[in-house]
């Protein structure tokens, strides 16, 4: 047997490093200048200046790790033709990235915000990228709001500041909003890690199967590790002593081989049932009545691998929402439209007619679900903490966008308008009293000094 050949160091077009390699430079004499022809300085100074990437405009701070869905049941059969799901017991590779949302790459894991949950699927057909988040609804329905409601979640450009007011400007004129907001600010806006938390592909799909035949899906990829949320004082304090809390213990989990998996269901309806609806089922800011539309199971996600290298394998993973395989296809659904870039050649029997313009969604029902998660599925504890969360961001704009605001909380729930007002006046006796107190006095040995008078403009 031959002996095992060492690895070589190389340059990045492969030309093995001079001897001394990266520790030094080739000059003329001991003390002379550096020369050009020193290939490997050049080299490595150019991928240095190279190495970085403009970050994500949104889902900037992010982690990843890698594994397999395998089909538990046959249960999507019927429904799409889509290889990774045409038999029980199938394996899938896959890459899963998790995020935040409207941080910078520098950002604290431990905020409130909705958290990006994109699965790469290598399939036997070509990649299925299913780009969701950890929420089954979205803060609007039609992608030309996307830019200005991205805007709001970043800094006021004046200030450079994150700004209440702009985020509940926008809230408060866009009441398709409260849905997503009634979620955010809820426990479940701040989750404990990317482990115990649910993934969802949000938007309609069109799924067909080998008979030609359509049906529109809803993806959901529940936690077997179960729902746990971090309270407000406790990712307070995270977000200054371990920022990188959601990617730390990810890592950690997969290295101890605490590997965590998620269980795929799906729900369906045929385009006869979306017909009669009366929930839009294209809507991104609704969900489907599970005791109508109840889950399916289908597979089973699992992470085992690590990155090796974070930046090569996911910093520079790109997903796309476009990217399907056979079997899966979109839907009229707007914002996954927008987010494809729009299909522009209709599938006969398969396009909606209309006259094109432009229709307003004004007049939409956007209180009756939120109201019912408001009363139905939040406890009276919950109740009171999503309240409390809300009144101590909204306390930051002004009384106008207060005002809007509060009014779209009554129209979902009386109950829930009224505790939001209250608590708001409550913390505005506060924020005037502290705004009353003295400012801390400079210290002794560094007094404020005035020697001369600025000039304005």
């Amino acid at each position: 047997m031959a002996p095992a050949v060492p690895p070589v160091a190389t340059t990045s077009n492969g030309a093995p490093l001079p001897p001394l390699g990266l520790t030094t430079s080739a000059t003329a004499g001991a003390r002379g200048p550096i020369v050009l022809q020193d290939f490997a300085l050049l080299d490595h100074l150019a991928h240095f200046d190279r190495e970085r990437i403009p970050e994500r405009v949104v889902h900037a701070k992010g982690a990843g790790a890698f594994g397999y869905f395998v089909a538990t049941h046959d249960t999507a059969i019927k429904y799409t033709n889509a290889k990774l799901f045409s038999s029980v017991g199938k394996r899938t590779p896959v890459a899963v990235r998790f995020s935040t949302v409207g941080g910078e790459s520098g950002s604290a894991d431990t905020v409130r915000d909705p958290r990006g949950f994109a699965i790469k699927f290598y399939t036997d057909e070509g990649n299925w990228d299913l780009v969701g988040n950890n929420t089954p609804i979205f803060f609007i329905r039609d992608p030309i709001l996307f830019p200005s409601f991205i805007h709001t979640q970043k800094r006021l450009p004046s200030t450079h500041l994150k700004d209440d007011n702009m985020m509940w400007d926008f809230f408060s004129l866009r009441p398709e909003t409260l849905h997503q907001q009634t979620f955010l600010f809820s426990d479940r806006g701040i989750a404990d890690g990317y482990r115990h938390m649910n993934g969802y592909g949000s938007h309609t799909f069109t799924n067909v199967n080998a008979q030609g035949e359509i049906t529109y899906v809803k993806y959901h990829f529940k936690t077997d590790q179960g729902i746990r949320n971090l309270p407000v004082d406790e990712a307070a304090t995270l977000a200054s002593s371990d920022p990188d809390y959601a990617i730390r213990d990810l890592y950690n989990a997969i290295e101890r081989q605490d590997f965590p998996t998620w269980t795929l269901y799906i729900q369906t309806m045929t385009p006869e049932q979306a017909a009669t609806e009366s929930v839009n089922a294209f809507d991104v800011t609704k969900v489907w009545p599970h005791s109508s539309y109840p889950l399916q199971e289908v597979g089973r996600l699992v992470l085992n691998r690590n990155p090796k290298n974070y930046f090569a394998e996911v910093e520079q993973l790109a997903f796309s929402p476009s990217h399907m395989v056979p079997g899966i296809e979109p839907s009229p659904d707007k914002m996954l439209q927008g987010r494809l870039f729009s299909r522009y050649t209709p599938l006969p029997g398969r396009s909606l007619g209309g006259v094109v313009d432009k229709f307003s969604t004004a007049d939409d029902d956007n209180f009756s679900q939120v109201g019912d998660f408001y009363r139905k599925t939040l406890d009276a504890s919950a109740r009171e903490r999503l309240t409390d969360n809300i009144a101590g961001s909204l306390v930051n704009a002004s009384k106008p966008v207060q005002a809007r605001a509060v009014a779209n909380f009554s129209k979902a729930d009386p109950d829930y308008g009224q505790r939001v007002q209250e608590k708001l006046e409550a913390l505005e006796k506060v924020k005037m009293a502290s705004q009353k107190a003295k400012e801390r006095a400079a210290e002794p040995l560094n007094p404020p000094r005035k020697v001369f008078k600025a000039v304005v403009g």
